[in-house]
């Protein structure tokens, strides 16, 4: 497990963060409260690629401030209708590739950060306020993956999805008030592809589509997690609904550091599937903001499986 980190110190330029109060026995170990001129890039690199995440996304991701800035206070993810070329793998897959330089040009650019490399976390509660796009196609995303693939490819080694949402906004007979308002949680894990397997739960949550900003939050104990939005439980697993091919420890895959990605997708197969299907053209940019992100532990460098149930379920 990487060492716990504690709050930048203000560099040069920056404002002061706001403080952070304790919570319930909580200790803060990590957080971005996007106070600064500038992106801190001590806490976050660029994923820059057009591979599509495997799931026939329609966006390049790129390092430009276009796609990714600080405005008052808040990280601004920006996807725009857009021709773009880039690579047509990311990174790490491209020393295994037969063409590790071959390009492709996409209709949208967004951008993709992860913590990777600079911060990750084997239990805890992660929990970020956001404000999400609406739109068909869209696809804004909180998730992590781990920082190392322990127990094979994916997803042997698992990923945690905090939250999901696709195509907020757009006509939904299922959704009340008869507009996409779905959000959803989910793990991946079992065998590489293609004997994967993944256990999830979404819920309509209204209150995704007022224009304000909401907390998502997953709690990540050795034997479950729960999800939560604004302190309402929405999703919860247990270690025996989770396994990998390759341990059967019972906390695996799930029993590693993860790191942390924000990203804003376009188009996939999950968001195109639904809704109206496809993508709308027209009415970019679309922008995914971020107010704060903020880790928290329980007893120093582990954590305690004891918590209040009632407050786990924001009871």
């Amino acid at each position: 497990m990487t060492p716990a980190f504690v709050i930048a110190l203000v560099l040069e330029g920056m404002h002061t963060p706001a403080a952070v109060p304790e919570q319930d026995n909580w200790t803060l170990v990590w957080s971005d409260e996007f106070d600064g001129e500038t992106l801190d890039r001590t806490k976050w690199s660029f994923d820059v690629d057009c591979w599509g995440g495997g799931n026939d996304e329609r966006q390049c991701y790129t390092d430009s401030a276009r796609n990714a800035q600080l405005e008052q206070g808040r990280l601004v993810i920006t996807a725009r209708e857009e021709t773009v070329k880039g690579a047509a793998l990311p990174a790490r897959m491209r020393a295994e590739s037969s063409s590790p330089t071959a390009e492709v040009t996409r209709e949208y650019s967004s951008a993709r950060l992860t913590t990777r490399g600079k911060a990750s976390w084997t239990y805890g509660k992660i929990e970020v306020s956001a404000r999400l796009p609406q739109g068909q196609g869209t696809w804004p995303a909180i998730w992590m993956l781990p920082e190392e693939d322990r127990y094979g490819s994916w997803a042997a080694s698992g990923e945690i999805d905090i939250l999901e949402a696709v195509n907020l906004g757009v006509a939904c007979q299922k959704c009340p008030g008869g507009r996409e308002n779905r959000i959803l949680g989910t793990l991946h894990f079992g065998g590489a592809w293609p004997n994967n397997q993944h256990k999830g739960e979404e819920m309509a949550f209204s209150e995704v589509l007022d224009g304000a900003f909401h907390t998502y939050t997953l709690i990540w104990y050795p034997e479950r997690m729960i999800w939560q939005v604004d302190g309402r439980t929405f999703a919860e697993r247990s270690a025996d609904e989770w396994s990998t091919s390759a341990s059967s420890a019972p906390a695996a895959p799930f029993d590693q550091p993860f790191h942390l990605i924000l990203n804003l997708a376009i188009g996939g197969r999950l968001a195109e599937s639904r809704g109206l299907g496809g993508v709308q053209r027209g009415g970019y940019p679309k922008r995914m903001e971020v107010d704060w992100v903020r880790v928290w532990q329980k007893g120093g460098p582990g954590i305690s499986p004891a918590i209040d149930q009632a407050a786990e379920r924001g009871e």
